[in-house]
């Protein structure tokens, strides 16, 4: 045996087997405790944690069954192994069903059960590698945080918070690169599944033939190609969270094969015929019209109203143009960790072309602008010249709806008052709305629609300016 020992439980009713194991799973290398019967095994169990346990399915009294129903009680994590000599179709299919990893039939040879055992072993030594790099992850990307202040995204906000206590399902609305993945992260973490997987899988992104076997797993010979058995996302998410993004995309006969799955808890893998049991909650997202998709006959309405126990509309960035500041700063503090707090990352100019553009990528897009930016920018902050080409033309016309950008602040140049120094978006964000003010002679409605802003986000930053309360007489 190579790597670490493990803790084994062995329980038969053949006095021969209990000596034989006695003598040779410490000779493996294992630590084993041998129980004549099912309920000498049970007790053991509630005595011990154990990495592996290996059964005689058919015992009088106690089952070996009833002993692996104990297992999954007591010790989940524990591997379980079903030996007997009444092999038969029936028993294999019981055995799968409670989860055992492995079937060996009697008379079985010492070389069989060190091999069954060298794989738990190397299962357990991988899972646990994996769980270490979970957390390593983790720590690293920190807890799941929606940027911005707006009144758009709050309200995004408030309903994460609602329903990531629930188990409803989910569907994300949104344009692509909203964010739509951001907040079926933030569900996920906000749950009582957080300490399980959360799983992600673009439908859309997958070629029509292999999405099944991604989602449900297959057999081994189930396909052309199918050289191992193989676990689907369904198996890989269980005890956590399944997001399918573009669920749209889905062919009618997946779109009847998931309804199903979500109706009974149960999977079947392609070229399988017995069910898998799975604990999943499904969180689904599109961009599409899906109700539009079932006037067309394309998409199920049954799939529709089960997959839409709860809805979330994440809005577009041009609907909430007074957090791209927030973001940017966001953006580039994430890709260089060591910027001082008080470090200025954009100037005016920057900003302002930025607050012109309408956004048609969203957030990916406003993303992807500001990696472009720190390529060229050896040195903060970025500027107009860092950004890609097409900001270069942007003039204030280019708003739209919201003409952020008509802020004379945003056009301040090195030299103006006040500037010995780069102002932090912060402070510019303040002159604009001072400015505002002045100009529209402290009506504070007219400025905050010149602003682009919303008149509640106005109130809040003015809080953030006078730490106190202020006047809300418009």
């Amino acid at each position: 045996m190579t790597g670490r020992p493990m803790r084994i439980l062995f329980a038969d009713d053949e006095p021969s087997l209990q000596e034989l194991m006695r003598i040779e799973l410490p000779r493996f290398g294992h630590e084993a405790t041998v129980c004549p019967d099912g309920r000498t095994a049970v007790a053991a169990l509630d005595r011990t944690a154990y990495d592996c346990v290996i059964v005689d399915l058919d015992m009088p009294g106690v089952g070996g069954l009833e002993v692996i129903a104990r297992v999954r009680e007591t010790s989940p994590d524990t591997e379980t192994v079903i030996i007997t000599g009444k092999s038969s179709v029936e028993s294999a299919v019981a055995a799968v069903r409670h989860g055992v990893f492995d079937y060996l039939t009697k008379p079985c040879k010492l070389a069989d059960i060190q091999a069954v055992l060298e794989r738990v072993r190397r299962k357990r030594e991988i899972t646990v590698r994996l769980r270490a790099l979970e957390r390593r992850v983790r720590r690293a990307e920190g807890a799941t945080h929606l940027v911005g202040a707006s009144a758009a995204l709050e309200q995004v906000r408030r309903l994460v918070a609602r329903v990531a206590a629930s188990e409803a399902s989910v569907l994300v609305r949104g344009e692509t690169g909203t964010g739509k993945e951001l907040v079926a992260r933030a569900i996920h973490e906000g749950s009582g599944r957080a300490g399980g997987p959360l799983v992600a899988v673009n439908c859309g992104a997958l070629p029509e033939h292999l999405v099944e076997s991604e989602l449900f797993g297959h057999r081994k010979g189930a396909f052309t190609g199918a050289d191992e058995h193989r676990a689907g996302l369904f198996e890989v998410a269980d005890g956590g969270t399944l997001f399918l993004d573009e669920i749209g995309e889905l062919s009618k006969p997946l779109q009847s094969r998931l309804l199903r799955a979500l109706e009974s808890g149960e999977i079947r893998r392609v070229g399988d015929n017995q069910p898998i049991t799975v604990d999943v909650r499904v969180v689904c997202a599109t961009h599409r019209s899906l109700e539009e998709m079932v006037k067309a006959g394309d998409f199920r309405e049954d799939l529709l109203f089960r997959i839409n126990t709860f809805e979330i509309t994440v809005p577009p960035l041009r609907d909430r143009r007074e957090d791209i500041p927030e973001l940017v700063e966001h953006f580039v503090r994430r890709a260089r960790p060591q910027t001082p707090p008080d470090a200025v990352v954009a100037d005016a100019n920057a900003v302002a072309a930025m607050a012109a553009h309408r956004w048609p990528g969203n957030i990916r897009e406003l993303a992807n602008a500001v990696e472009h930016a720190l390529v060229l920018c050896d040195e903060l902050p970025l500027l107009l010249g860092h950004l890609p080409a097409r900001f270069a033309t942007l003039r204030p016309a280019d708003t739209g709806p919201a003409p952020v950008t008509t802020q004379p602040v945003l056009a301040v140049e090195a030299g103006a008052p006040g500037c010995g120094r780069p102002e932090s978006l912060r402070e510019l964000e303040m002159r604009a709305i001072l400015e505002g003010l002045e100009r529209n002679k402290g009506n504070k409605a007219r400025t905050a629609e010149e602003l682009g802003i919303s008149l509640k986000t106005l109130y809040n930053k003015l809080h953030q300016l006078n730490d106190g309360p202020l006047d809300k007489t418009a």
